[in-house]
């Protein structure tokens, strides 16, 4: 979403680490550029202009004038400024009597069924008991589309349609209290537009349950839109926090930036994709540094933490280095990889420079590649896995056909594999002091 902003943002910032002193007039320069990256990314205008007036004023001070690099410097100021406008962390409120009920709410089409799905697996995967209500009984297929979810992710869902939905969420309170749930999660009703009908109806609820959360579910697809529909909705509900989605589509972003600082509610939650994993915790820092170019390590970690098994990959990792990976083991971790996610998800959380060459990948040439190499391995004996010595013309022949390829695929893929188990072994014998000098 932010990557033409992150383009416009990192040209900007070249030119300023280019120079080895910076003047008043040279960061008027940068930030009248900024100002109108910021605008064109659909920011609040009202947000653009304090934020180049903080950024400003630190950047033509002795903060700036005394630093061994002014530009890095500026950088700096850009980021914690911008830290600043994203807003503290705000994690989810799982405190009190239990069950803690939490209440989603927000227009149809903004995703709010399919991310109450998604908190849901979220929530379960800390060691929440969760039970899911399906209170929209008005939208085609809103219900069976969150039981489906909750079937999925491996928790009941509460629905009856003799009762209308301020009933249905007292009864499925009850019911969650008798059953020891400690969290419960009410999917309310959407409308096309704010009006009075809906929000009595989640009005009631909220009176009859006492949510300790009430998330706005937020489209970050609509612009500055999502900003005005999330204050007609904390203006007559008690809004503790916004689920961001659709993070992952190719709009400008802008909303998701000014919202926190207009409205005044915290972000909870960002959905960046269809996915019930595509659910990540606000963090401002975390998105700060991707918005400037700066990638995301933290993010990158707990992706491989959540699709990697440990223990495998830890004797997966002692084999490599002892040079005794197979093509069985490097199969293994190509899928592993591809649990992690989209890859241009995964490229967008690179830092710096390789993060910005790994954008010139298409990913959909590297997924293409990754389905090749899996039918070529699968088209293999057990044998020839483990001992890819034994790999023959007459062999390999017998493999490309099998996996639908030519010969030459298969010889790449062996040629890759060697190059790897080669890696591996200059690595054993030098440590990380061998790495400059492998990648230049």
């Amino acid at each position: 979403m932010f990557e033409n902003l992150t383009n416009r943002l990192n040209t900007i910032f070249d030119g300023l680490k280019k120079r080895g002193k910076l003047s008043e007039a040279d960061v008027d320069t940068a930030m009248r550029e900024v100002r109108m990256a910021l605008l064109e990314a659909d920011v609040h205008f009202s947000v653009v202009k304090s934020f180049i007036a903080n950024v400003k004023e630190r950047a033509v001070g002795s903060e700036v004038s005394k630093a061994l690099n002014p530009g890095q410097q500026v950088i700096k100021i850009v980021n914690e400024e911008l830290v600043k406008l994203l807003g503290e962390p705000s994690p989810l409120s799982l405190t009190g009597e239990k069950p803690r009920v939490m209440m989603m709410v927000g227009l149809q089409g903004s995703g709010k069924t399919t991310q109450t799905g998604k908190i849901a697996r979220y929530l379960r995967a800390k060691g929440e008991r969760v039970m899911l209500v399906a209170g929209d009984p008005y939208r085609p297929a809103a219900v069976q589309q969150l039981q489906i979810l909750g079937e999925n992710v491996g928790v009941p869902v509460i629905y009856d349609a003799k009762m209308n939905p301020p009933e249905l969420a007292a009864f499925a309170l009850d019911q969650a209290k008798k059953g020891g749930y400690t969290v419960m999660i009410v999917d309310t009703a959407g409308r096309s537009q704010l009006d009075n009908e809906l929000m009595a109806e989640l009005s009631s609820i909220e009176k009859k349950i006492k949510p300790v959360e009430v998330l706005l579910v937020v489209d970050s697809m609509i612009g500055q839109e999502a900003v005005n529909i999330a204050e007609g909705f904390r203006d007559n509900v008690h809004i503790t926090g916004l689920v961001m989605t659709k993070m992952d589509g190719d709009a400008r972003g802008g909303a998701a930036i000014s919202i926190r600082s207009v409205t005044g509610v915290p972000i909870k939650f960002i959905g960046t994709g269809e996915k019930l994993d595509a659910l990540e915790a606000y963090d401002p820092n975390r998105l700060a540094s991707r918005i400037l170019g700066m990638g995301d390590i933290l993010g990158l970690i707990e992706k491989a933490e959540a699709a990697f098994d440990s223990q495998s990959a830890q004797k997966q990792a002692e084999k490599m280095m002892k040079g005794q990976m197979d093509l069985e083991d490097w199969l293994a971790q190509m899928r592993q990889l591809r649990k992690m996610g989209p890859l241009a998800q995964i490229l967008e959380m690179l830092p710096g420079q390789l993060g910005q060459a790994a954008k010139q990948v298409n990913p959909d040439d590297v997924e293409k590649n990754f389905k090749n190499m899996e039918a070529i391995i699968n088209s293999m004996t057990i044998k020839e896995r483990r001992d890819p010595e034994i790999l023959n013309a007459s062999r390999r022949r017998r493999i490309a056909a099998g996996s639908g390829n030519e010969v030459q695929a298969v010889n790449r893929l062996i040629k890759q594999f060697r190059e790897t188990q080669k890696l591996m072994k200059t690595l054993q014998k030098t440590g990380m002091k061998g790495l400059p000098r492998m990648f230049g």
